[in-house]
């Protein structure tokens, strides 16, 4: 899964000299919560929602709407922006993109081919669209997940019992995390009718222990 597919590929920019008064308003308009900033055409820096409030003195909130309008079209984009931009590339796999973003806790990167023109935009949002389609969520499945052996061939065993009760699987997961030295959780997502679950369940339950079979309406 590669960021090309789930980036919004037309971006909103703004010009470094451009006023905080008008990154709020474009903002607003597009419901959107940053802004790379460009200078002839380049990426410079990028802006979000929370730099154009940090922006603002304290004593903003005591000013008329005149005021606070005058105030915000004199401070300029660059004065605030945010110049050592964190980027990806259009070949960067989303799962990269999501290790980053939640290292450097930041919520969107702007998208620079080879060239170093800017393509695109990767926000949270993306991440956790394409997360969701690669786990099989928004499609009418059944969730089973266990702990097995951390050993070549424990995922194959526990596939076969699902092909073998007729079940089609659309993804398969695994992680080393929080469960014991040596083996691995395993979640599944399948089509399968409840019967035939009950008896995958059942199975897999005697030579792995305890098993976790759930409806996508009983795991919402």
């Amino acid at each position: 899964m590669f960021v090309s597919r789930w980036m919004t590929p037309k971006v909103i920019t703004i010009d470094k000299n451009e006023s905080l008064g008008t990154a709020l308003r474009l903002m607003r308009e597009n419901r959107i919560r940053r802004l790379p900033v460009v200078s002839k055409g380049k990426l410079v820096g990028i802006v979000s929602d929370r730099d154009l409030k940090g922006a603002l003195p304290s004593q903003a909130t005591s000013l008329d709407v005149w005021e606070l309008h005058g105030l915000l079209d004199r401070l300029h984009i660059a004065d605030i922006m945010t110049k050592n931009v964190v980027t990806t590339t259009p070949g960067a796999t989303i799962e990269r993109v999501a290790m980053i973003m939640m290292e450097k806790r930041i919520e969107g990167l702007p998208v620079l081919d080879p060239k170093g023109n800017l393509v695109g935009i990767v926000t949270e949002g993306d991440v956790f669209r394409a997360l969701t389609e690669v786990t099989g969520v928004g499609r009418k499945t059944t969730r089973i997940s266990l702990v097995i052996p951390d050993r070549p061939g424990s995922i194959m065993e526990v596939a076969d019992v699902v092909r073998a009760k007729g079940g089609k699987i659309y993804s398969i997961l695994s992680t080393h995390a929080k469960v014991p030295n040596g083996n691995r959780e395993l979640v599944m997502r399948v089509e399968i009718s409840d019967g035939k679950a009950a008896e995958v369940r059942k199975e897999l339950s005697m030579k792995y222990g305890e098993v976790s079979v759930l409806s996508d309406a009983e795991s919402a």
